[in-house]
């Protein structure tokens, strides 16, 4: 997948995921993992530019399994975010769809 298509979709993911529940960082990985090719190195920024422009609040718990993780916790402007953010992308994917399957347009890629 084009790394720069990759990135702008990597931050709706990273505020989705965080929507439904709080997470620490590598929870997050895991579980954007599962679907798209991705590791640390990608989201951690992610995480922090997200954080440092209030999309979320962080607070660290003590981990049994370990030493204390940070958890990432939506805020109401980062909620805010993921709607526009939501908009904009069923809206692309509405319009590259049209295009895509527009077989009066004279492009039919099947």
């Amino acid at each position: 997948m084009n790394t720069q298509f990759r990135k702008g979709v990597l931050e709706i993911c990273v505020l989705a995921l965080i929507s439904k529940k709080n997470m620490y960082g590598y929870e997050i990985v895991q579980n954007i993992s599962k679907v798209i090719d991705v590791n640390e190195g990608t989201i951690y920024p992610i995480l922090r530019r997200l954080t440092k422009e209030e999309y979320f609040e962080t607070y660290i718990l003590e981990s049994n399994e370990g030493p204390a993780r940070k958890y990432y916790k939506i805020t109401k402007l980062g909620m805010e975010n993921l709607s526009k953010l939501l908009k904009e992308w069923k809206d692309f994917v509405k319009a590259v769809n049209i295009l895509i399957n527009d077989d009066e347009g004279g492009t039919n890629f099947e």
